[in-house]
């Protein structure tokens, strides 16, 4: 009877009402009396702000009010960053400068957004431009964006470990190379949202939001506006999409519920697609400067460096964590024996940067791949075989230099998966064949190492009298289709078929406490969480039958006839458990009526997901269009809960890890407007752009969760863009260049 829905392919349960156009996202939502926000926005990255003339716009019909900064009190978003980090947080409306394009200056109220909209080009403000410092390495000796933090650096950590100087002293090859993670916008199906109402009946506060964090959301209201957090009910409606950037509390939240509970009105703000590209942070922004150091026989001795990270103007809750993390995880799968690594963060006059799919993960690795197949090709050295040669083999847990430690890994086998499945020495013959031809076959590698799952969440499960059932989870929805890992988990430990099973998930009033979903945390810890719950249930059912049958509970199992004693015919059905369950006549002495449990699950340690990733490209010499020919991958996440989650994890990643390597990237001009803000020119990959994809993986369990799982979701965007830039460059026979590889690039690279 084990393993009937834990481990087998079942379609997303919410897929239904997506598809036939059913979904309710924030912008379906309204209420009676809806008033709608508009925001006036900076034109310039860097000014002083005068005078704002509202005067011609109030006498618009529909127009409620106007606020600026000197209309609310002294707002900040929530921020956060270690100690000895400079926090620059984000005033609600600005106050005196702005310091990026898009910045909010005012905000119109009308009772219609159209109306709104025709008001905001009617208000006039005054600003005294600036200087302003767009890029990361010109704002690092630039004057304070923000004079009272006195420099714009606002991170400095360093990391070492082992004998540096003399790893390099000794070393037969060393590269050396400057890597740059360019902007990135994270582009989900739906911008953001928020719809704030409130009731002065029960002086409570509900608010609708297309957030990750709902409880974390409700806390920040909660204390800006100067509320009790039972005072304040956040609920997550149906949300297309967020990649990480909907893990922070934004201006437009708090502006939203406080201007709902000043007013005692309904209000609603609806992020349009242009205003994404500004208001929404970016991802990636990173420069590093790093050198590898090698023996003859192609091992690593050490590895050296300093990465700069482009924080943008205010840093929200995410902003300051990317930098850290880069450092953390730059040892990767392999044995590098010293390190000697300084990380920064910079504020400059551009959109804040926060967490996007890897935050952080995607970066080191990119810094990584790169270093090994430069290293390769000093070496001689095939690119499979200077990897085999330096990775890590434990034991494990393994403690890195840089300070992770790994609960499991199995690097060198996830590698020779990928390179028998797909044929590699093959691949090689075909290459070489197609060169003596002309063709400008490639093929890149990316062998990874990642972090996944952090704190702790809850979980609850309740059979109703129907013989129905219930999840909850602390956790939140926005696209990922986990409603069906936990309801599979319940089916498994209970025995109820998956119809008849929902989840509530993103509402604080229902769920109390959790801690959202971010960092591929939903499974190993949401879902843990949902498993005890699940065994809490499960024992009662047990307790149950054992007194009905007479027998020790431990003696009870879940049969094909239902409930029995093991290796009899004894056995009573579900629907004679809740029978007995609500009637406590027929209970066990001292127990409670009703087959609920609750329970919370703490991660003690993170789990770090690997694995090895291929691309197959061909380059066009008259054009320079890449072509992917083929894309093989072997994830290793631990337990696989449902393979097509598993898999439509991996696409999904891998088609925005491609979208970097090829595609896309935020360009700001010396003044700080940002070039790319549509997309018209900001291009995000197309259908006909992404191959078919050879999805593979292999179990190898985690020790830090009861499932035995880690997070799959950010392994494709972290493995793609390495292993598609190392194909296009072994293409190309060149040592290295930035992303995004555009044909112009590339074409302009042949041409020389």
């Amino acid at each position: 009877m084990s393993n009937r829905y834990i481990g087998q392919p079942m379609k997303r349960l919410e897929d239904g009402k997506l598809i036939q156009g059913q979904g309710q996202y924030l912008a379906d939502l309204t209420t009676e009396n809806l008033l709608h926000v508009v925001l006036v926005r900076s034109p310039y990255a860097h000014a002083r702000l005068g005078q704002i003339d509202t005067s011609e716009a109030l006498q618009i019909p529909g127009v409620v009010a106007i606020y600026t900064s000197n209309d609310l009190p002294h707002i900040f978003a929530p921020a956060s960053g270690a100690r000895d980090s400079k926090v620059a947080p984000h005033p609600v409306l600005a106050r005196d400068t702005v310091r990026y394009v898009g910045e909010p200056v005012a905000a119109v109220l009308a009772t219609s957004e159209a109306v709104a909209q025709d008001a905001v080009q009617q208000i006039f403000v005054d600003y005294e431009p600036l200087p302003a410092y767009p890029e990361p390495l010109q704002a690092e000796q630039a004057p304070a964006i923000h004079p009272h933090l006195q420099s714009n650096v606002a991170l400095a950590r360093k990391t070492s470990a082992g004998q540096v100087s003399e790893a390099f002293a000794q070393a037969h090859q060393v590269v050396r190379g400057r890597l740059v993670q360019q902007r990135v916008a994270p582009s989900s199906m739906e911008p953001r949202g928020i719809l704030a109402s409130w009731d002065g009946i029960r002086e409570v506060l509900t608010v609708w939001s297309s957030t990750q964090m709902p409880h974390d959301l409700r806390s920040a209201v909660a204390e800006k506006l100067g509320l009790a957090e039972n005072q304040v009910r956040i609920i997550t409606p149906d949300v297309g999409g967020a990649f990480g950037a909907k893990i922070n509390v934004y201006p437009e939240e708090i502006l939203v519920a406080y201007l709902a509970k000043h007013l005692g009105k309904s209000v609603r703000w609806v992020e349009g697609r242009g205003e994404s590209f500004s208001a929404t942070i970016h991802g990636r922004a990173q420069v590093a400067e790093l050198e590898m150091a090698f023996d003859a026989e192609g091992k690593i001795l050490g590895l050296r460096g300093r990465v700069v990270a482009d924080l943008g103007a205010y840093a929200l809750e995410t902003t300051l964590g990317n930098a850290p993390g880069t450092i953390l995880m730059l040892q990767g799968p392999y044995e590098i024996p010293a390190v000697e690594l300084e990380v920064l963060g910079v504020y400059t006059n551009a959109t804040a940067t926060g967490a996007y799919r890897g935050a952080g993960r995607p970066e080191a690795t990119y810094y990584l791949e790169r270093l090994m197949d430069m290293g390769a090709r000093e070496l001689g050295l095939d690119p499979a075989e200077i990897r085999r040669r330096n990775f890590i083999q434990g034991p494990f847990p393994y403690k890195t230099r840089t300070g992770a430690r790994y609960d499991s890994g199995a690097y060198a086998e996830v590698l020779q998966k990928l390179l028998e499945v797909s044929r590699y020495s093959e691949l090689r013959a075909e290459q070489a064949q197609a060169r003596s031809q002309g063709r400008l076959l490639g093929l890149g590698l990316c062998s990874y190492v990642e972090i996944t799952g952090y704190g702790w969440d809850t979980g609850g499960v309740r059979i109703n009298s129907d013989g129905s059932a219930v999840i909850f989870t602390g956790t939140s929805p926005h696209g990922q289709g986990t409603q069906n890992a936990f309801v599979q988990i319940v089916a498994e430990r209970l025995g109820l078929a998956p119809e008849r099973i929902s989840v509530v998930q993103g509402d604080t009033l229902a769920i109390p406490y959790g801690m959202g979903t971010a960092g591929s945390r939903t499974l190993s810890v949401g879902g843990s969480a949902v498993l005890k719950a699940a065994d809490e249930v499960r024992a009662k059912v047990q307790r149950i039958a054992a007194h009905l049958l007479e027998a020790a509970p431990e003696d009870i199992d879940l049969l094909e006839q239902g409930w029995g004693v093991r290796g009899t015919d004894k056995s009573v059905s579900l629907e004679q458990i809740i029978a007995a369950a609500l009637n406590p006549r027929k209970l066990p002495p001292d127990m409670e009526p009703g087959l609920e449990g609750h329970a919370s699950f703490a991660l003690k340690e993170a789990n770090y997901p690997f694995g090895a990733h291929l691309a197959v490209v061909e380059v066009d010499p008259e054009t320079g269009q890449i072509s992917i020919l083929r894309y093989i991958a072997v994830d290793d996440c631990g337990v696989v809960i449902n393979p097509m989650l598993f898999e439509g994890q991996q696409h999904g990643g891998i088609a925005q890890g491609i979208g970097q390597a090829l595609y896309e990237s935020i360009v700001y001009d010396s003044e700080g407007q940002n070039r790319t803000a549509n997309y018209l020119e900001y291009a995000l990959p197309k259908a006909d752009q992404i191959p078919w994809m050879e999805p593979h993986r292999q179990q190898t369990p985690s020790p830090t969760n009861p499932l035995g799982v880690k997070g799959v979701g950010e392994a494709g965007a972290i493995a793609a863009t390495p292993a598609v830039v190392n194909a296009v460059l072994d293409a190309l026979g060149m040592a290295h260049l930035d992303m995004p590889l555009t044909p112009e690039k590339v074409w302009k690279q042949i041409s020389l």
